[in-house]
């Protein structure tokens, strides 16, 4: 059998201010710094083939002390924009009580949670720079629901990370909230309906044993 396992990035700076980030890009707290240093922890002794991750520095920081405790600084390591948090559009940098105010805990749930539903879109795309300089403009959102950024996430698992694991090789990919989401319904089959209760916290590994056809054979979520 072969081990798939996803982490969600420690504590962000955004995470501990209560702020939805999306594809801001924010630095670790101190907590977010150690959680990823217990991450680290609680893997010792698994065989990690290669580390995938997104262009946010929460994750790939996150990333780098998971491979440095680990001493397995010479793993290759991968980083995609497909990888990346959803995009919150217009509540990005928005502290979420204060959108909870505004437009009521229900909405606010609405846009955090179901599978479906848009926030509010920007105005204009971010500009095509640093990561994102070769990425074709019509990738490049102006809000995702949680189905929308699936059709980045879910073809990439597919197409780069699988056939390492059809391969025998163990994965790990450290990422976001919304990307795991979307990870652990595809490999568990969840219903649109019931992803809203699927929780993801930080720096907590979710360890998947799955079996030659990429089947879960057990898991510890």
């Amino acid at each position: 059998m072969v081990k798939l396992i996803l982490v969600r990035h420690g504590e962000s700076i955004a995470n501990a201010n209560n702020i939805y980030t999306g594809w801001n890009d924010v630095g670790l707290t101190a907590n977010g710094i150690n959680q990823a240093h217990q991450v680290a922890k609680s893997l010792h002794g698994i065989d990690i083939d290669h580390v995938y991750t997104s262009v946010l520095k929460r994750a790939i920081i996150s990333s780098y002390i998971i491979q440095d405790d680990l001493d397995l600084n010479y793993v290759p390591i991968t980083k995609a924009w497909q990888l990346n948090e959803r995009h919150y559009g217009a509540l990005r940098g928005q502290n979420k009580d204060a959108t909870r105010a505004e437009y009521g805990a229900e909405q606010v749930r609405e846009w955090r949670r179901s599978f479906f539903v848009f926030p509010p879109k920007l105005d204009k795309r971010d500009p095509r720079v640093g990561p994102y300089k070769y990425v074709d403009p019509r990738s490049m959102p102006l809000s995702e629901s949680l189905y929308v950024a699936s059709k980045r996430i879910i073809p990439y698992y597919v197409d780069h990370i699988a056939p390492g694991l059809l391969d025998g090789k163990n994965q790990l990919v450290v990422a976001h909230g919304s990307t795991i989401r979307a990870m652990i319904k595809y490999l568990e089959q969840i219903d649109d309906d019931d992803i809203d209760g699927v929780e993801v916290a930080n720096g907590q590994p979710i360890i998947y044993e799955l079996n030659d056809s990429l089947d879960i054979v057990s898991s510890n979520r």
